[in-house]
């Protein structure tokens, strides 16, 4: 029997997960349905309540519903406690919703891919929201050096990081905060996507460091540019995506797919 899953946002039609969990079945010769459902702005629960009716399995939650889908659940991963969002829900025995968050894995994965070592290293976190706190619990597994996240609101970003420092060493502050030089330089921000760049120092980088953009696109963001006439290496966000998703799957199916040739056809296609 086919299984079904799928994505839930709003807007979702221009999602890339159905592509992407198409493939990996396709690769582990599993039967499922993956699909893009819009979710109603008001009535995310009813939503997924919906689709667990009609033979749902388990989904993929983006904005805006991942606090909402925090909220309905019946059993949490420590890392979606921690990020208080939820990316991945998961339909147990007897109608049991559990919720996982997938985002930090694939961050985590995606510089493992890349060559980049996290144990002992200087990270700097750029951004305050709930795509930073989704990857900190993971990050801070990797046991860097330290880590400091850097936000336009010092308070914002030290209240986050005291969310989080009994994982490891890490601190908040604002951009001011930023004594260069670091290993991994990560940005969170949104900026990219309106062309803004925080207000970071040229000497921003150490020799040999790793600057990553949660985000991605056919060419390079005006960070990795920025980054990359600093001398740094750049990696962007689509790893990340399809790494999250194969953990995704993993928690649905048991099996982990390889990400490798999925990724190399999304990078094709952009």
């Amino acid at each position: 029997m086919t299984d079904r899953y799928c994505v839930f946002g709003h807007p979702v039609a221009h999602s890339k997960s159905p592509a992407i969990h198409a493939a990996f079945a396709a690769e582990l010769g599993d039967d499922i349905d993956y699909t893009a459902i819009e979710a109603p702005l008001d009535d995310f629960a009813g939503a997924w309540q919906r689709f667990m009716a009609a033979g749902g399995r388990g989904a993929n939650v983006t904005v805006p519903f991942k606090e909402q889908a925090y909220r309905l659940c019946d059993s949490l991963s420590e890392r979606a406690r921690r990020a208080g969002a939820v990316n991945t829900l998961v339909l147990g025995a007897e109608g049991v919703t559990h919720g996982d968050t997938t985002d930090g894995v694939g961050l985590v994965g995606d510089l493992h891919d890349n060559g980049v070592t996290l144990a002992g290293a200087w990270v700097l976190v750029l951004g305050a929201g709930g795509a930073v706190r989704g990857v900190l619990e993971p990050l801070l597994a990797a046991q860097p050096a330290s880590v400091l996240v850097a936000n336009r609101t010092a308070e914002k970003a030290a209240v986050l990081a005291a969310d989080f420092t009994d994982l490891g060493a890490i601190s908040g502050g604002g951009f001011e905060a930023v004594d260069a030089p670091y290993d991994v330089v990560i940005n969170g921000t949104s900026a990219s996507l309106a062309g803004d760049l925080p207000p970071l120092p040229d000497d921003l980088f150490a020799e040999g460091a790793t600057a990553y953009d949660m985000m991605y696109g056919a060419e390079p963001t005006i960070f990795l540019r920025w980054a990359a006439a600093r001398g740094a290496r750049t990696v962007d966000g689509l790893g990340m995506l399809v790494g999250q998703a194969a953990e995704s799957y993993r928690l649905w199916r048991g099996q982990r797919p390889d990400t490798a040739p999925v990724l190399a056809e999304l990078r094709r296609s952009l």
